[in-house]
């Protein structure tokens, strides 16, 4: 009597979640934002959508990066006890598409070209790591604002 036992086995190990996120770290005089920030996205129907809503505190977020458009557009809306202030940022990005393996899902890479802002409360915005992927762990963008005084 023979017994025969076949056995296979997978090294696949597709990620969960296969979406990639730009993270931004608050460097300079404010180190942490203390007024309330929201930030939404225009998305392709024309319509906004919100992405932080009414956080205080921060001292560094992730933004989801979108798979196809060339640039994505970010509004930042800052409100204090007396106003509210609304900056555009605007990231020129090139999308690569990245395959784990023919039985995972395609992820989309990208790989920074530039960042467009305007100055009302932020000074200013650095690309620190160009290559967004799956690890958010590095910043990407070093972001500088404007004290609330200014």
């Amino acid at each position: 009597m023979c017994i025969c036992l076949l056995a296979a086995c997978s090294t696949i190990d597709c990620p969960l979640n296969n979406g990639v996120f730009t993270a931004y770290k608050l460097t300079g005089t404010v180190t942490t934002l203390a007024d309330t920030l929201t930030i939404s996205t225009d998305i392709s129907d024309g319509n906004d959508s919100v992405l932080i809503n009414r956080d205080v505190n921060v001292d560094s977020f992730l933004l989801p990066v979108s798979y196809q458009r060339n640039e994505d557009t970010y509004f930042f809306k800052i409100y204090n006890k007396t106003s509210s202030t609304t900056d555009t940022v605007r990231v020129e990005k090139d999308n690569k598409p990245h395959f784990e393996s023919i039985d995972c899902n395609p992820s989309i890479f990208h790989t920074i070209l530039g960042v467009k802002y305007t100055h009302n409360r932020i000074d200013s915005i650095v690309i620190n790591n160009a290559n967004v992927n799956y690890d958010a762990t590095k910043a990407h963008f070093h972001i500088y604002f404007k004290s609330a005084s200014n």
